[in-house]
């Protein structure tokens, strides 16, 4: 029985690691971006193409009101910078920015607005767009609509992340542990993934309100940020709690670090980190061993 129980124990030790073995338990930081422009409105989500060896941090904020001396176009501008972090060039499409990512089934970077989930969102466009780019990848102001409003999307300020292989997206809910699953072709969403919070150990306010990632890593996917307890959380796409990534103790996260100032490019959670630099700095933060 006691060879029994220590064979046992050692199956346990083989087996239990396995499940977390890719977490890093530590988030390592993989690339650090300091903005060299100031945000246009606020720093919201960050993309990255590797062939152009480029990141697109894309700004959010609302259109102002239409009038006589000015257009209800959105102020938000797109800031590149090349592989290392340095500073390229900006543009301004026009849109409130919630999510931007390089799409590699139509091969191209495109933003989803917010108020995706309704026509009656800022003028003067809603939906998602495919922004156009130089051969060298660099942004241009112009743009070519992908879809316009569809409910399928829930939440109005929801930043929606995309999985390129099932061609779907996640759209995490306000207030809430819901992620809906959409896929273009439904004005519906096609599912709903409650993450485990309470496995987790937080509440919905401790956590990212608008944005869960994809990470493309099978069995751990879904990976969100625990901005009070300065940790990553990873889920798989049923909701099951996975494990977590310690982020480092002393960034200064503050209350806007639950609405904006993230993104997942380049297999790195990105957050941004206001106190630091003169526009704020963001990190991205290596969670998953993807190798």
């Amino acid at each position: 029985m006691r060879i029994s129980g220590v064979l046992f124990s050692i199956a346990l030790l083989t087996v239990v690691p396995s499940v977390q073995a890719q977490i890093l338990a530590e988030a390592e930081v993989g690339i650090k971006i300091p903005l060299m422009k100031k945000s246009s409105t606020r720093p919201m989500t960050v993309a990255h193409i590797p062939n152009l060896k480029r990141y697109y941090i894309a700004d959010g904020g609302l259109a102002p009101m239409a009038s006589e001396y000015e257009s209800a176009t959105s102020k938000s501008q797109v800031h590149v910078y090349d592989d290392a972090g340095k500073y390229v060039s900006s543009a301004h499409p026009g849109y409130d920015n919630r999510s931007i990512y390089y799409n590699t089934n139509s091969a191209k970077l495109e933003t989803i607005t917010y108020n995706v989930s309704s026509d009656a969102g800022q003028s003067p466009n809603t939906g998602i767009y495919a922004l156009d780019l130089s051969e060298t990848g660099d942004l241009k102001d112009t743009s070519n609509e992908v879809i316009q409003f569809n409910p399928a999307f829930g939440d109005a300020a929801t930043m929606p992340s995309y999985n390129a292989e099932a061609n779907q997206y996640y759209a995490k809910q306000e207030r809430s542990n819901k992620v809906w699953v959409v896929d273009l072709k439904s004005r519906e969403k096609v599912s709903e993934i409650a993450l485990d919070f309470t496995a987790a150990g937080v509440a919905h306010d401790d956590v990212s309100a608008h944005f869960v990632a994809y990470s493309g890593v099978k069995g751990e996917e879904l990976v969100l940020i625990d901005v009070d307890h300065k940790a990553v959380l990873i889920f798989d796409l049923t909701g099951k709690y996975i494990g977590k990534s310690e982020l480092p103790k002393d960034l200064k996260l503050r209350s806007q670090n639950h609405f904006n100032g993230t993104g997942y490019a380049n297999n790195m959670l990105f957050v941004y980190h206001e106190p630091e630099g003169e526009f704020g700095t963001y990190y991205g933060f290596k969670v998953l061993n993807a190798n």
